[in-house]
């Protein structure tokens, strides 16, 4: 970790003094194969984990670099070096490193609360955490969520012929959907916070799609699970956890008063604006925000400090996912810089049919194909730099997308967190708990497996969402 920091401070020094000369660059001088390191990026995560494991967990960094420098040494010769250094300070400054920061809050603090005891998973009381899991989501994320629920919601079915199915819906629900409320449930939605959209315009515009989609895979979770817990053979004679005194409790509790602090720094540097920034190397800084982030890094190291060790011990607490996410997310943040600013330069740059394809002939966003065309990608690359294509594609004004174009905002932002649970490479969250599920016994569907479930299941309700409200 602090090699990490020394050589994200000596980039930064070797990049300063040639940053404040930088323009912004133009999308219309660009060609779209500026967008292939961008896309080797995102199918690189898609595919090499799938046919390569072994490989990619050992060199996943080094395939996240490689296609980072792909972009950036031919970027900086075409354009020069500060043109370069201006993307990466942009990159880094107003989107990686806020974004990562909360990330990293949010792990550390939901790593840190482990739920003890050994409940039984009844139909009822299996509905109940998922529906919990959907709350807790918008307000601790869906990373938090996910590692704070699925495993004690695993011990309480392990006694369980049939689990599949409840980690599956687990997924849909909590790693996925029930983020869709605040910028703090799921990356594209802080992304949008970030690029300026109020945080209650997402929970004020967005709550009828998503208690719509939660209550009815609620709904269909208790009769599925229903029917599997009545069948004679379901439970197992031994329960591999037996139930402990006491039967419940937690270990690392304050983080809870943690999770709050972290929801208040958020707000804050929403709601407070002092008109206080700096101007660096082409990059300006809000004060407000640099609270937030200073914050949020006070939190995670108090969170480390006072978490029991039973606590991490129990959750098996390890920095490797949240080492995955950061490098992996640096190079989709920078490589992401040159398709933005094509699709920024709108039906005068090189992706000029893909702002048509999401444009009615009359010049009015086509919301429908809006909220397929952001989910569709979501579901097979990643839902943030996803949302924030589909965000520029449509102007990228959070005034304006807030108000005129309100439809279309609420289309990208439900496509983005909804459909991410396609697939298991549409969220984060989502092969998080594959890999827990499978360490704890679970025998989880294949990637294509998975899909059968989601198409069957998901697609459908899309269908219908995009029939109520985007017709």
């Amino acid at each position: 970790m602090k090699r990490c920091v020394l050589r994200a401070l000596t980039l930064w020094a070797l990049l300063a003094p040639v940053l404040a000369s930088a323009a912004e660059v133009d999308g219309r001088a660009l060609a779209v194969w500026w967008g292939v390191p961008f896309a080797g990026v995102l199918l690189s995560i898609a595919v090499v984990p799938l046919v390569a494991p072994m490989f990619w967990h050992h060199h996943f960094g080094k395939v996240a670099a490689a296609w980072a420098l792909a972009f950036l040494v031919p970027f900086a010769v075409v354009f020069g070096p500060g043109a370069a250094g201006a993307a990466v300070m942009h990159a880094a400054v107003a989107e990686y490193i806020p974004f990562i920061i909360l990330l990293t809050a949010l792990f550390t603090v939901a790593g840190g609360i482990h739920v003890r005891g050994n409940l039984h998973g009844s139909p009822g009381l299996n509905t109940a955490i998922l529906g919990i899991g959907a709350l807790l989501a918008s307000f601790m994320g869906t990373t938090g969520a996910s590692m704070l629920l699925i495993r004690p919601l695993i011990r309480a079915n392990d006694n369980r012929r049939h689990q599949v199915h409840v980690v599956v819906f687990f997924i849909f629900i909590v790693s996925n959907a029930g983020g869709a409320l605040t910028p703090l449930g799921d990356p594209p939605l802080f992304l949008g916070f970030l690029k300026g959209v109020d945080f209650f315009w997402t929970i004020q515009h967005v709550w009828p799609q998503t208690l719509f989609l939660v209550g009815v895979l609620l709904a269909l979770f208790y009769v599925i699970d229903w029917w599997y817990y009545h069948r004679r053979e379901e439970i197992r004679p031994v329960d591999p956890t037996p139930d402990t005194s006491p039967a419940f409790g937690l270990d690392g509790a304050a983080n809870l008063a943690l999770l709050a602090v972290v929801v208040g720094l958020v707000l804050l540097s929403g709601l407070w604006h002092p008109g206080v920034a700096w101007h660096v190397a082409g990059t300006d800084i809000a004060l407000e925000g640099l609270v937030r982030d200073i914050g949020l890094i006070g939190v995670a190291l108090l969170s480390l400090r006072i978490t029991p060790d039973s606590a991490h011990e129990g959750n098996q607490f390890g920095w490797g996912p949240m080492q995955e996410v950061a490098k992996l997310f640096a190079a989709i943040f920078l490589t992401i810089v040159p398709v933005i600013a094509m699709l920024r330069a709108g039906v005068d740059g090189p992706f000029a049919a893909v702002v048509r394809a999401v444009t009615l002939p009359d010049g009015t966003p086509h919301n429908a194909m809006y909220f397929w065309a952001t989910g569709a990608l979501s579901s097979f690359l990643d839902n943030a730099p996803t949302y924030l294509v589909f965000f520029n594609s449509a102007g990228g004004d959070p005034q304006t997308l807030m108000t005129t174009l309100a439809p279309t905002l609420v289309a990208i932002s439900l496509g983005a967190v909804f459909m991410g649970a396609n697939t298991y490479i549409g969220n984060a969250p989502n092969l998080m708990v594959k890999a827990i599920a499978e360490d704890r016994g679970v025998r989880m569907p294949s990637f294509f497996g998975y899909m059968a479930w989601s198409f069957a299941i998901l697609v459908p309700l899309f269908a219908l969402i995009t029939w109520l409200w985007f017709r």
